[in-house]
């Protein structure tokens, strides 16, 4: 890549799109050259569905009691959820080919989208450190298996990480911060060679555990759910399926503004979301449930069946597999999107490597396993914060599908210009505000106070209802809504 004056295309020169605005990957993409087909939207969710940490929320459904029905049926009802969601958000994304900060100007204004892109960015680059260390955990298992002697690197703890963690969490830190530095094109390719390696990986090792187990499972702990509780637990665990994919929703268009068709994000969302996901599920049921029946034990993770392979090869396989697959799901999920709002804050000084680099520092300067060990940190701070993500949904989706009915005026959002069509008032659009503050502070109560702990798990779908009813209440209906594609200023797809 070169540098961000280099790449600004000539279009930006016709005195129309400010430069605090527009940037070379802010611009919207063009419509001929996009290359996203099905299979790459598909990739996106082969990769990001069959995470460790989603493979840890999954199995811990089994602990808390819910049988294998049980969790099948909760991840149906979540995975029709999020293909809605997803698909709605999507196509906002190929339609105006603008990236997350870039959309959510239609909404809160040129100036008011910093703030729903700040609260997307801090979650991602929190999470970013967080999976690139348990990402390195699995790396240290293996070379501890492999090459013995390294165990004594760890031993000591140098800022709450060992010396052999510190060589792993760098190593797989530049890997990553490698693949973002060629732009999302690499991203793509990367994500069309991890998805088929994580999909054969995890089916042969559901394979290896159902024939371990003479080809059958326990169907459920000892003293499974019931009843009343059981539905409950069912309802609750589709929903906090979906505040995992919270931060996705938001800022999927980062990935469809290089979709070839509205046809392709849905054929790749039908096979990568529903399909996939009950493809997860029985794999998840497959681990739990015969590692039960062998022992008696409810394994936590992935890992906890990795490590009992006793052929050195096979288990050198699947755990790069897991390392492969952990790295995709942080460049998707947790790389992209503070790269976008980084660009966003610092226009001038920063473009997709650039804002790649701040962002990946910053995520190793916050110490993220001592994050990670934090409870606190974890519940309150980033649980606080992915509370907010719920109203920011509903503001968003209430602005372009209710009010505006998919209606956007591209090359207004790149304007400072006082007559243009989201500059509101001073560049915020307080009716926005006055949709998101109080149904955010709703979301965070729920989210974070004990008394409410038996719905908390319905903490974004509080918020997101909230918002959007709200902002339908108070949006401006009078205002003039124009349709304009961004052609005139827009660059080539990656």
């Amino acid at each position: 890549m070169t540098s961000v004056d280099a790449r600004q295309p000539e279009t930006a020169a016709d005195g129309t799109a400010s430069s605090v605005l527009y940037t070379y990957d802010l611009a919207p993409t063009k419509k001929e050259g996009r290359r996203w087909g099905a299979y790459n939207v598909f990739t996106l969710w082969a990769n990001d569905v069959h995470s460790l940490g989603n493979y840890a929320f999954a199995i811990g459904l089994f602990a808390l009691g819910l049988n294998v029905w049980g969790i099948l049926a909760a991840f149906a009802l979540a995975s029709l959820l999020l293909f809605l969601l997803l698909t709605l958000s999507g196509f906002m994304g190929h339609k105006t080919g603008v990236p997350f900060p870039v959309m959510s100007r239609i909404a809160f204004g040129i100036k008011g989208a910093k703030i729903p892109a700040a609260v997307r960015g801090i979650v991602a680059i929190a999470w970013f450190g967080i999976q690139t260390y348990l990402a390195s955990t699995v790396l240290s298992a293996l070379l501890v298996a492999m090459f013995p002697g390294l165990a004594s690197l760890d031993d000591n703890t140098v800022l709450g990480q060992s010396t052999l963690g510190w060589i792993t969490f760098m190593s797989l830190w530049v890997v990553q911060l490698l693949i973002v530095s060629y732009g999302m094109q690499m991203i793509r390719r990367y994500m069309a060679f991890a998805a088929p390696t994580t999909l054969i990986t995890m089916c042969a090792l559901a394979v290896w555990m159902f024939f371990r187990a003479d080809a059958s499972i326990s169907l459920s702990v000892d003293a499974p759910l019931t009843g009343g509780e059981m539905w409950l637990q069912i309802l609750q665990a589709a929903a906090l399926w979906v505040v995992i994919y919270g931060t996705f929703v938001l800022n999927f268009c980062d990935f469809t503004r290089s979709a070839k068709s509205r046809a392709s994000i849905v054929r790749g969302n039908v096979i990568g979301i529903p399909l996939n996901m009950l493809f997860f599920a029985v794999i998840v049921v497959v681990l739990t449930g015969a590692q039960f029946k062998l022992d008696g034990r409810v394994i936590t993770g992935p890992t906890d069946i990795v490590r009992t392979i006793p052929n050195m090869a096979l288990l050198a396989t699947a755990s790069l597999a897991l390392i492969a697959l952990t790295v995709a799901v942080n460049l998707l999920a947790n790389f992209v999107a503070p790269i976008y709002a980084l660009i966003d804050l610092f226009p001038r000084t920063l473009d997709f490597r650039r804002a790649g680099v701040v962002s990946a520092v910053i995520g190793l300067v916050i110490l993220p396993w001592n994050l990670y060990n934090s409870p606190i940190v974890v519940n309150y701070f980033l649980g606080g914060l992915g509370a907010l993500l719920g109203p920011l949904f509903g503001v968003i989706m209430a602005d372009y599908w209710l009010l505006r009915k998919a209606r956007v005026n591209v090359p207004d959002l790149y304007t400072e210009n006082p007559q243009g069509e989201y500059h509101y008032l001073r560049g915020f659009n307080p009716r926005a505000v006055a949709a998101f503050v109080p149904s955010a502070a709703v979301a965070v109560v729920v989210a974070l106070v004990p008394f409410f702990h038996a719905v908390a798990g319905f903490s974004w779908f509080v918020g997101a209802l909230l918002g959007a009813g709200l902002y339908a209440l108070v949006a401006d209906r009078k205002a003039p809504i124009r349709d304009v594609d961004g052609e005139s200023i827009a660059v080539a797809a990656e």
